[in-house]
C-alpha cells in the first residue's frame, strides 16, 4: 500500500494534535467504558451504571472518534481548510467535561448533575457541527461521502435537543405536557445516535476508505445499491425515530425497515469492495471484513423484528439478542479497523513525508505491530462471537464475563499497539498530543502547529 493513497489533499490538514487528542482522549473512555461494563456485569458499580457504560462507549469513544475524524478528513477529502482549529479544540473540552459530569452524575446518582453536564455536551457537540458545517460548505458540490457526513451533523443536533430534554426530565418532568413519552423520547434518542449520527457516518467513510484503501471503484449494481442506501437509510432514520417518538407503529416500521434494507445494500458493497482488493490485506481490511458479515447478520434478524414492532424495548437496536451484533460487530470493528489507518496516516504525514525521496522512510502501515494486531483481532472477533451467541440463546451470565473479558483483553492490545504508533513515531509525545502546550515537547512544532491550535 503506498504511503499517501492518492486523491487526498494532505496540505488542508489541521495540526497533527487536533484529530490524535480526539483519538486519544476516546481511546481512555474506550477502556474506561469497557472496564465499567465488566463491573456492571458483575454488579461492582454503584448507581445507574449502565446507563453510564453506554455514553462512555458510544459518546466518549465512538462519537469523540468521529468528531476527530471528522475533523482531520473533511478539509483532506474537500480540499479546503478547517474552519477554526480553535473551535476544533473547545469541542472537544465541552463534550469531555460535559460527559465526566453526566458520568458522575449517574454513578453518584446526583441527578440534579444531569442537565448542566448535557448542556455542556450539547453545545461541544454543536461547537463540532457548526465547525465541520462551515468547512463543508466551502467544499461546494458534496460527493457522496460529504453528503452522508451533512446529514450526520444534523442528526447530532436533534439527537442531542432530545438527550438535553431527558437529562432535564430526569429531575423536573416536563415531557408529556408536550404529548411525549419519556420511553419514546429515550428511543427517539437512541436511534438519532446509533442509526443517525453513528451509521450514516461509518457509511459515508466507508464509501471513500473501501474503495481507497482496496483501490477498487465503485461499479455495475454498485451503483444502484448506493442509491438505496443514500436515499433508504436518512429517510428510515427519520421515520424510525418519528414513530418511535409519537409512538405510531406503522410510521417506525416502515423506517426500520428502509433502514435494513439499506444496511443490506451496503453490505454488499463493502464486501464487494473486500473481494475485489488489489492491495495486500491489512487489520483495517479484516476488521471490515467482518464489519461486513455482521451488517448483513444484524439485518436479517432484525428484519422479523421490526416488521412486528420497532418501538418494543427490546428492539431498540435491532431483533432480539442483536444489540452487540450491532454496536461491537459494526460499529466497534468499523472504529478499531479505521483507527488503525488513521492515527499511523496522521503521524507519518507529520513525522516521514517531508523525508520521502532523500532516506528510507517506513511505509503507513509498517508504523504498528501486526502481531499484536493479529492478537487484538481473534481477542476482539472471540469476545463478540461469545456475547452475540449469549444474547440470541439466551446463555448463562457467567459467559458475559467470559466473553467481556475476551472483549476486555482485545481492546487492551489494541490500545498498546495504538499507544506503541505513537510513542516509537510521532514526533510529539503523548502528554503534548493530549495537553498541548501544557505538554512537554519531543521535537518543534512550529511548523505543525499553529499559536490557536492548543
Amino acid at each position: 500500500m503506498g504511503a499517501i493513497p492518492g486523491g487526498v489533499d494532505t496540505s488542508q490538514q489541521p495540526p497533527m494534535t487536533v484529530p490524535l487528542r480526539h483519538f486519544v482522549v476516546g481511546l481512555a473512555f474506550l477502556l474506561a467504558g469497557t472496564l465499567l461494563g465488566l463491573g456492571h456485569v458483575a454488579n461492582a458499580v454503584p448507581g445507574l451504571s449502565g446507563l453510564a457504560h453506554v455514553h462512555l462507549l458510544l459518546v466518549g469513544w465512538v462519537c469523540l472518534t468521529i468528531m476527530g475524524a471528522m475533523t482531520q478528513f473533511v478539509p483532506v477529502w474537500s480540499g479546503v481548510e478547517l474552519h477554526s482549529r480553535r473551535l476544533a479544540s473547545v469541542q472537544l473540552v465541552l463534550v469531555v467535561t460535559g460527559l465526566l459530569a453526566f458520568v458522575a452524575g449517574l454513578l453518584a446518582l446526583e441527578l440534579h448533575l444531569l442537565a448542566i453536564a448535557g448542556a455542556t455536551m450539547l453545545v461541544g457537540f454543536w461547537t463540532f457541527v457548526y465547525n465541520v458545517g462551515r468547512t463543508l460548505a466551502r467544499a461546494g458540490k458534496l460527493d457522496v461521502t460529504e453528503r452522508h457526513f451533512a446529514l450526520s451533523l444534523g442528526f447530532f443536533l436533534l439527537l442531542t435537543l432530545l438527550g438535553l430534554a431527558l437529562a432535564v426530565d430526569f429531575t423536573r418532568p416536563f415531557l408529556a405536557e408536550f404529548g411525549v413519552s419519556r420511553t419514546g423520547v429515550v428511543g427517539a434518542h437512541a436511534t438519532l445516535a446509533v442509526f443517525g449520527a453513528v451509521l450514516t457516518t461509518i457509511y459515508g467513510a466507508l464509501y471513500q476508505l473501501g474503495t481507497m484503501f482496496t483501490q477498487t471503484e465503485l461499479h455495475g449494481v454498485d451503483h444502484r445499491l448506493r442509491a438505496i442506501e443514500e436515499i433508504g437509510h436518512p429517510v428510515g432514520v427519520v421515520l424510525l425515530a418519528g414513530g418511535r417518538l409519537f409512538e405510531v407503529v406503522p410510521v417506525a416500521q416502515v423506517g426500520g425497515i428502509l433502514i435494513v434494507v439499506a444496511a443490506l445494500a451496503f453490505a454488499v458493497v463493502l464486501a464487494r469492495k473486500l473481494v475485489e482488493m488489489q492491495v495486500p490485506r491489512t487489520p483495517m481490511h479484516t476488521r471490515y471484513a467482518v464489519v461486513a458479515v455482521a451488517l448483513a447478520s444484524w439485518a436479517l434478524l432484525t428484519a422479523p423484528a421490526w416488521l412486528v414492532d420497532p418501538t418494543a424495548l427490546d428492539h431498540r437496536f435491532g431483533g432480539p439478542g442483536t444489540a452487540h451484533l450491532l454496536l461491537l460487530g459494526v460499529v466497534g470493528f468499523v472504529v478499531v479497523g479505521t483507527l488503525y489507518h488513521i492515527v499511523p496516516f496522521v503521524v507519518w504525514v507529520h513525522r516521514y513525508s517531508d523525508e520521502l525521496g532523500f532516506e528510507p522512510v517506513p511505509m503507513i502501515d509498517d508504523l504498528y505491530d501486526d502481531r499484536i494486531a493479529a492478537v487484538d483481532g481473534i481477542l476482539l472477533v472471540a469476545g463478540t462471537a461469545t456475547l452475540v451467541g449469549w444474547e440470541l440463546l439466551e446463555g448463562p451470565r457467567s459467559v458475559v464475563l467470559i466473553a467481556g473479558g475476551l472483549v476486555s483483553l482485545g481492546i487492551l492490545a489494541f490500545l498498546g499497539n495504538v499507544a506503541l504508533v505513537l510513542h516509537r513515531h510521532s514526533p510529539q509525545p503523548l502528554d503534548r498530543i493530549v495537553f498541548g502546550s501544557l505538554g512537554r515537547r519531543r521535537s518543534s512544532d512550529v511548523a505543525d502547529e499553529s499559536p490557536s491550535e492548543s
